[in-house]
Formats: structure tokens, sequence, C-alpha cells
């Protein structure tokens, strides 16, 4: 976690609580409790109004606000039906982590518009297709993140079976299914893969570099961000 937002973790943490103990702060944030205590420290110079000390505990002050998130009443049903949709499409890690951002863009709002969280009527049930293919949606977004060149068995449209080496770039959700597109070492272009037709997924072990003419931004260079057209295998 980056130090900057440890300390914005830590004022939230203290804006929930009436005292919390740096033991406590330094098991929630997995650092040392000397390193809290200098944390605490920073926010204080910088005009946090924390209360408290060492070995006893910490509050902050009630009178202290952070500036609440100025959104307009259309930008709030936005980012509600946003996080409705990721929960509901995303994958289990991105699900799990819906409901963990809507309680901060909650807090973040004024206390006298708070209620609007709950007036947008556009809803995202999840189907059950997606559901069946959660375990592998995790499993290629951390292969994007890690550079992790993946092996994968995939059946195009007519069933044919075929195995190769991909370097995963990105995942793009059309409504209906969920594309992966990647660079395929096998016919040494970009292709997208439906995620529900690829049949084994396994990590070779080997990583890939941002190697220019194979990266995702060449790819959206050359077919355009807004065509929205693969070339599918």
């Amino acid at each position: 976690m980056r130090r900057a937002d440890r300390l914005f973790q830590i004022v939230q943490h203290l804006r929930a609580r009436r005292l919390t103990t740096a033991a406590r702060l330094a098991q929630l944030l997995h650092v040392s409790e000397r390193t809290v205590y200098r944390d605490v420290r920073d926010l204080s110079l910088s005009g946090i109004p924390i209360l408290g000390e060492a070995g006893v505990g910490y509050s902050l002050d009630k009178s202290y606000e952070l500036t609440p998130l100025m959104f307009t009443p259309e930008e709030v049903e936005a980012v509600v039906v946003g996080l409705r949709m990721a929960r509901a499409f995303g994958g289990h890690r991105i699900a799990d982590a819906a409901g963990p951002a809507l309680d901060k863009v909650i807090l973040a709002l004024p206390k006298d518009r708070r209620e609007e969280v709950n007036n947008p009527q556009v809803y995202a049930p999840p189907i059950h297709a997606h559901r069946a293919i959660e375990p592998l949606m995790d499993e290629l977004r951390n292969a994007i993140s890690t550079h992790d060149v993946l092996h994968i068995s995939y059946a195009d449209s007519g069933d044919k079976s075929s195995r190769r080496n991909v370097r995963p770039l990105a995942l793009y959700f059309w409504g209906s299914v969920w594309t992966l597109a990647a660079w395929c070492e096998l016919r040494n272009d970009f292709r997208s893969f439906r995620i529900d037709r690829i049949r084994k997924c396994a990590a070779t072990g080997n990583k890939f570099d941002d190697q220019p003419g194979h990266m995702l931004e060449d790819y959206l260079r050359r077919e355009g961000i807004t065509k929205g057209r693969f070339k599918a295998d």
C-alpha cells in the first residue's frame, strides 16, 4: 500500500470510530505500530485534528470533515448504477470491492444528500452465464496485471479447438459476452477470445514485456477505440 493511501485509510478509520489504538491500526494496515505512530504524527503536523497519544489511543475531532464530493444527482446515479453492474458482471474480486466502494461514496457525500444513493432505479441482476466464468475472469485479470503469458485451449464458433499461448491485454464486456483482447503468439497478431469459449487456461511461467507493436495501445490505435470490433477466432 502506498503511504498516501495508508494515511487516507487512517483518517477514514478514525472518522468512523470514537477511539482506535495504534495496535488496531497497525493490524488493519499491515504495518508496525512504529509506522502508525509516525504516520499519525505527520497527519497531525499537516493539520488533521487527531486527539490522543501513543499507548492510549487516537480519535478524530468531531468537528473535522473531509470536503464532500460535489456530485450532481445524475452523477450519483451513474456511480451507483456502475457499481451495481460491476457487482453483477465484474467477477468475484470486483464484486467484492463494489460494496466498500459504494460505502465510501456515501461517506463522502454531504449528510443531507446520502439518501440519493437509494434513488437510482436502474438495476443489474446477475446472469448465471456470467457467474459461471467468474473464476476465469479473476484469473485473467490477475494475468493482465502481472503480465503472465497464458496457455489456453479455445473453441471457435464452429467448436473447433486450438491451443495457443497468448499475452492477455484487457477484458471487454459487450452486454451479453465477455472477451479477452490479447496478442496471440500462434497467429502473431491481435485476437479476441470469448471467455465462455476458453476451455482451459494456465500460466506458462513466462512473463511478457510491453513490446512496441504488441501492446493494447497499439491494438486500439490500429482498430480505433470507438470501433468495438475484434478479429475473433
